[in-house]
């Protein structure tokens, strides 16, 4: 029978907290810029003019019909080639993460823009306000609310997709586990100790969006 033996993880703490401490902050990295990349893709989506909303639409649909991990492989390895420029793990992983979680961030965006009633925006425009105006201060503030636990849960998925950029050699929780699981010939102990630690970040988490949602639910 296996004999169980945690104790000899405690020599790789430093490993798995740098480790971490490189999952958060890329988590970070990518939330930030897939909103970015979100917005622009929503208002893309959204706008009158059709080629923008082309290449709008084009984005979303290719990223989001693609699995993340091929983006991963195909950022690192084919778009240096294709663009002649030199593309580290790190810079490869958070780019293709950014775009990935930016096409589905769009569509949140985009739905909650579109779920405010358009009697809003022509009330905006009888006060005198432009569309931009209107979208300003009329739309998005109501449409916030609404993407808020939609966009915290995409947010939180964000989170564990970051643990496939191991794959890169990116030395996040994953790729130091794996070193440390090498090295102590402990997988079962390496990989279980991860999975609780994603778990006691997730779950904390989880249940504030969950919250989030039922106070939004009331004050509606």
């Amino acid at each position: 029978m296996y004999q169980w033996d945690f104790g000899i993880l405690w020599s790789y703490r430093w490993l798995f907290l740098n480790g971490l401490g490189v999952t958060v902050g890329f988590t970070v990295v990518i939330v930030v810029c897939g909103l970015l990349f979100g917005l622009l893709g929503a208002f893309g989506s959204l706008s009158r003019f059709r080629p923008l909303r082309l290449v709008a639409l084009t984005f979303i649909e290719a990223f989001r019909c693609t699995p993340i991990l091929v983006q991963l492989i195909w950022f690192y390895y084919a778009l240096p080639i294709l663009a002649g420029v030199e593309m580290t793990p790190i810079t490869a992983s958070a780019l293709a993460l950014s775009l990935y979680g930016g096409s589905f961030y769009s569509e949140i965006i985009r739905g909650g823009i579109v779920s405010i009633d358009k009697g809003q925006s022509e009330a905006g425009a009888a006060l005198g306000m432009t569309p931009g105006q209107s979208m300003r201060r009329i739309v998005l503030p109501q449409a916030i609310k609404r993407m808020i636990p939609a966009l915290m849960n995409q947010s939180i998925i964000q989170f564990k997709n970051t643990s496939l950029v191991s794959v890169l050699a990116v030395p996040d929780l994953v790729y130091q586990s794996q070193v440390a699981a090498h090295d102590s010939y402990r997988p079962l102990e390496t990989y279980t100790a991860v999975a609780v630690a994603y778990a006691a970040i997730l779950i904390p988490l989880t249940i504030l969006v969950r919250r989030g949602e039922k106070r939004l639910a009331v004050s509606e």
